[in-house]
């Protein structure tokens, strides 16, 4: 029965689980003993330059993939669907020349969302796409839920980031924040490393709040029976390690702040803090400023890169003092006004009048 006809998001569940509950009566419900040994986009590179003919010849046998079903086309004899990967989409063909007429019945009542596992030969269709044969098929994981609209992908913000996986399903464009994401990890992970600096974890539970000017989570330790209180930073025992005799050392890892809540804030995040003994000021400015060109060019190949309806060009950073752009902001307000300002007043003036402004890289010194 067509998902068209079932009527609603209520019913096409309903008829999943009478799937799902005959597949646990046969012991086919979840298997775990198929073993995907190729992924979509190293086939993608390896033979999408095969003609045809070539693949043919070849006669490349023994392909194994597994994936989400994300498009199907099922017809009288023989069907092709898309399945993805954690790398991309590959298309399959099953047909009852090479399936048994059983499986193949089985594969017409699989539906959009399920994990397949496809063994097969690779060729390429008349329309030149590379596409798996399939000489076996197995259903890995029913899926219950229907997948989000493919051409409407997930509208609603607020749905996108409480049910991140959905997103991820549904939009290749978050796929890619996460994996750049990573990148940029990994290579200012490298940055460090490359000049020795050495990467610890330090706690995340303080006995008293430090290392920033923040509101804190407050948990219980119910054996030492007292407060504690998650890291707003890791700075204070990032500095008891030099004290002890480390040189250079550094920590990505999660951060708390019990404060506010937007696509610019969260009260958990990730955060980079690293010290130097030995050295200064401009220094650390001059490595920061390489560590970030660095990521940027691996990532995006260039330092001139597009955020939002901006142009960032990382080729020039600048250096500014915060009373210097504050005054630059507020034509209103000399030296002296600033002067009379306790700290606090004059980092919420820049927050709010000159933060929002700052498009261009810019170092803001005290």
């Amino acid at each position: 029965m067509s998902e068209d006809n079932i009527g609603g998001e209520e019913g096409i569940i309903e008829e999943r689980r009478k799937k799902l509950d005959t597949l646990r009566l046969s012991n086919k419900a979840y298997i775990n003993d198929f073993y995907k040994e190729h992924y979509a986009k190293n086939l993608s590179l390896d033979f999408s330059s095969n003609t045809k003919e070539e693949l043919e010849s070849k006669n490349i046998v023994g392909i194994t993939v597994a994936g989400r079903v994300v498009l199907r086309r099922i017809m009288g004899n023989a069907s092709f669907a898309t399945i993805r990967d954690a790398s991309g989409d590959i298309q399959i063909y099953v047909s009852k020349n090479t399936v048994s007429k059983e499986l193949y019945d089985d594969f017409k009542t699989w539906d959009l969302g399920d994990i397949i596992g496809v063994e097969g030969k690779l060729f390429k269709t008349r329309t030149n796409e590379l596409t798996i044969e399939a000489s076996n098929i197995v259903l890995i994981t029913k899926s219950i839920r229907p997948m989000p609209d493919k051409f409407k992908g997930l509208a609603d913000i607020e749905t996108r980031y409480r049910q991140r996986y959905l997103d991820l399903m549904s939009n290749e464009e978050s796929k890619k924040v996460f994996l750049d994401r990573t990148k940029i990890i990994e290579s200012m992970r490298g940055s460090l490393k490359s000049r020795d600096f050495i990467e610890v974890e330090t706690p995340m539970m303080h006995p008293i709040p430090g290392g920033a000017v923040a509101r804190p989570f407050i948990t219980k330790h119910n054996a030492l029976d007292r407060d504690l209180y998650l890291r707003i930073a890791p700075e204070l025992y990032l500095k008891r390690l030099l004290v002890g005799g480390f040189e250079r050392v550094f920590e990505i890892n999660r951060s708390f702040r019990n404060e506010g809540l937007s696509t610019r804030h969260n009260p958990e995040f990730t955060m980079l803090e690293y010290y130097e003994a030995y050295s200064s000021l401009d220094r650390t400015i001059e490595f920061t400023e390489n560590m970030i060109k660095t990521a940027a060019s691996t990532i995006c190949g260039s330092l001139n890169i597009e955020w939002g309806e901006d142009q960032i060009d990382l080729s020039n950073f600048k250096k500014e003092t915060l009373s210097n752009l504050v005054l630059d902001k507020n034509m209103n307000l000399a030296q002296s006004d600033l002067d009379k300002l306790s700290g606090k007043d004059l980092l919420d003036l820049f927050e709010e009048t000159v933060e929002s402004q700052l498009i261009q890289p810019t170092f803001v010194l005290g």
